[in-house]
């Protein structure tokens, strides 16, 4: 099996408007925080809803009881063409209690476990940046401002 020449890519920054319209239209994503000092990443799905990512994943609520500031991934890159984008959103995240919203959102977004390992948060995002990911039109070369979070 041969691979293919890799083209030139580059990478561009988006605004936070675009970052959260990407993060909108996808529903799967990964939760990052950190726990017993160490940097835990878990799948999670989401949905975004006035301005506020709604998040199920697979971690224990007691991990995450206190208002704890986490970061919220969600990319959508071809393996063929290395091509489409990443979004990153960073904010104070609040377990979701109330029974009403708790049934509405365990019914609306499909988790991987039930029991005291599905929880789900309410993150208020500070901080979204977002990167688009492209064929270079000509020699590859950094851009300006790259690597720049992007605030709302």
């Amino acid at each position: 099996m041969t691979t293919p020449p890799t083209a030139a890519r580059r990478m561009v920054d988006i605004s936070g408007e675009e970052a959260l319209y990407l993060l909108a239209g996808a529903s799967l994503g990964r939760l990052v925080y950190e726990q017993r000092d160490v940097i835990a990443v878990r799948p999670a799905v989401h949905v975004l809803e006035y301005g506020r990512l709604i998040v199920r994943t697979p971690v224990p609520a007691a991990t995450l009881a206190a208002r704890v500031t986490v970061t919220y991934h969600a990319d959508q890159i071809n393996p063929t063409t290395g091509t489409g984008w990443a979004v990153s959103a960073s904010g104070l995240a609040e377990v979701v209690t109330d029974p009403g919203e708790t049934g509405h959102y365990r019914r609306t977004l499909s988790g991987w476990v039930h029991g005291p390992h599905d929880t789900l948060l309410r993150i208020h995002p500070q901080t979204v940046n977002g990167y688009r990911f492209a064929h270079a039109a000509g020699p590859a070369k950094a851009l300006p401002g790259a690597g720049r979070p992007s605030s709302r």
